[in-house]
């Protein structure tokens, strides 16, 4: 089966991203803690506003009109401007954070070296490790999601090489009731795939066609009605967290 080309467009897509993906304050934590004592920051790919922090002096960079309107009153208007051509001086900022944004880049290793370029300390990038997106049990419901995955996200000696300096790369557990509505944040509660609205918020399902999207969907469902997804998979509504892909990768200068 042909899998659609990975180019995603928020624009098109006109999704109310605010619905579904909120701020998960645990993951947030680690962010602000990989920030430092960062007092300018820059947000690349910034969306809606999720993880910015409150504390900081935050400039936000965001090329979909249609997430740059769905950013709240009390955070910063976003510039519209894309990665890979930053409208900023070398060193403008004491850290930058770009934060499940990267494989919507069309150049993503210029969008690295943009970051790098105009920050002075600090580059925090959160991401998916494509070698381990696969464990997530969905895969096993919709395989094309891993070859969609890793064709979307870069790996990640791939980024902490593009950065250079001193890298460090942090795994993110996703606590079970994640509020930050991405795939895995559902690993114990699978009955929420079957909602139209969480999945259009996650945007590998639209790099499918929709009939694979609908098999899976079916398929889910069949098992969840019968038992069949408890017996095997039931284990996860007990886990407290889940470590799967998702990482932090912070780079100093």
């Amino acid at each position: 089966m042909k899998i659609i080309s990975p180019a995603y467009s928020y624009d098109k897509q006109k999704v109310k991203y605010t619905a579904n993906r909120q701020t998960e304050p645990t993951i947030a934590r680690l962010i602000n803690n990989a920030l430092g004592n960062a007092k300018t920051v820059l947000n690349v790919g910034a969306g809606t506003g999720s993880y910015e922090p409150t504390d900081r002096n935050v400039t936000a960079v965001e090329p979909s009109e249609v997430m740059r309107a769905q950013r709240p009153t009390e955070n910063v208007p976003a510039i519209a401007a894309y990665a890979d051509n930053l409208p900023f001086e070398d060193n403008s900022f004491d850290a930058s954070m770009a934060i499940l944004t990267i494989h919507h880049w069309p150049d993503i290793k210029k969008g690295l070296l943009e970051l790098k370029r105009v920050t002075k300390n600090t580059v925090v990038i959160m991401t998916f490790d494509p070698e381990t997106v696969g464990r997530f049990w969905l895969a096993d419901y919709c395989p094309e999601m891993v070859k969609v995955d890793n064709a979307r996200f870069p790996e990640i000696d791939l980024i902490t090489n593009t950065l250079g300096g001193k890298s460090k790369v942090v795994p993110v557990p996703i606590p079970k009731d994640c509020i930050d509505g991405f795939n895995e944040a559902f690993y114990a509660r699978p009955e929420a795939f079957l909602e139209e609205s969480v999945r259009r918020s996650q945007s590998f399902w639209d790099f499918l066609p929709r009939e694979a999207e609908d098999k899976a969907v079916s398929l889910l469902k069949a098992d969840l009605d019968s038992g069949k997804w408890d017996k095997l998979y039931g284990s996860h509504r007990d886990q407290s967290e889940f470590h799967g892909a998702l990482r932090i990768v912070v780079s100093q200068k």
